[in-house]
């Protein structure tokens, strides 16, 4: 049989692919007013109308199925997480940004430029565990997957660059420029409109997450995984917290133990970390691997 005429080919498909049929049209257009009206696109590819409100529902679901699909194709079986701030300097950079802060800037600056050990401490720990390259089930396991920014994020996905293994970015788009970092495997790099969607996909391969000091973004992270833990909607994992003394500066745990609001078991949903190896070693323990 001829391989290029499947046409009598009993297992091939007797409906076009959806781009094969868009690929038809391509250069064939009349010009007529009927064809150059909106109405006449196909739907899929109708930019304006996949952008409308009523499609809302419509979106949500494509950035649902999308890196999901294609995390399904990479042979990605789990994440190890990596929350933190986008602010944090590296300890190349810590240096220069104390220096052209102004003197009102310069505190921040300063306070900001102490933090740079946890720059080190998320890439150790992303190379540490990029290493090792566990392999289970013919799929990846503990692939390192940042929200893709810099700082904290970015040293994380450089850690595994270093490391010579491949990891994810989940990016956001914001009305502020704001790119993936350069460290970031590019077919895993993916960006996300709806904050709720990308958190989603944050956890939904996660079986290790590590968090470091960080703003709203990163509380927002943190807290939402304690609840989904907390109340049974998700199964327990290790949820590693670096830097207990900004932690405990910015969230009184003990005063929602006393005010009788979390139970004092709760706070056993994390646990405290400085280094990449304590939280490599809690990791391990945990799945019974290695330290």
């Amino acid at each position: 049989m001829n391989e290029e005429n499947t046409e009598h080919d009993l297992v091939d498909h007797k409906f076009y692919h959806a781009g094969q049929e868009a690929a038809f049209l391509e250069g064939k257009d009349p010009g007529t007013p009927q064809t150059r009206h909106p109405a006449y696109r196909l739907a899929y590819a109708d930019t304006d109308f996949l952008l409308r409100d009523e499609l809302r529902p419509v979106r949500f679901q494509l950035e649902l199925l999308k890196p999901e699909m294609l995390l399904e194709e990479a042979g990605i079986g789990s994440t190890l997480v990596i929350y933190g701030s986008a602010r944090i300097p590296s300890p190349e950079e810590a240096e220069k940004l104390v220096a052209e802060a102004d003197e009102e800037r310069r505190p921040i600056a300063e306070r900001l430029a102490a933090k740079s050990k946890y720059y080190t401490e998320s890439y150790n720990l992303a190379r540490r565990v990029s290493e090792l390259a566990i392999v289970e089930d013919g799929k990846r396991q503990f692939v390192i997957c940042s929200g893709g920014g810099p700082s904290i994020m970015e040293a994380a996905n450089r850690g595994a660059s270093d490391a010579g293994a491949e990891s994810i970015g989940l990016n956001i788009s914001l009305p502020h420029e704001q790119y993936p970092n350069s460290y970031v495997t590019p077919y895993l790099s993916f960006q996300f409109h709806y904050f709720a969607l990308r958190k989603m996909h944050f956890l939904l391969r996660a079986r290790a997450v590590a968090v470091f000091p960080g703003g709203f973004g990163t509380l927002d992270e943190f807290l939402e995984l304690l609840t989904l833990i907390q109340t049974g909607k998700m199964k327990p994992i290790p949820v590693l917290l670096f830097g207990k003394e900004f932690w405990t500066s910015v969230v009184n745990f003990e005063a929602l133990v006393e005010a009788g609001t979390i139970n004092r078991a709760d706070l056993d949903l994390f646990h405290w970390c400085e280094t990449a190896e304590e939280a490599w070693c809690h990791i391990a323990e945990f799945y019974n691997l290695k330290c």
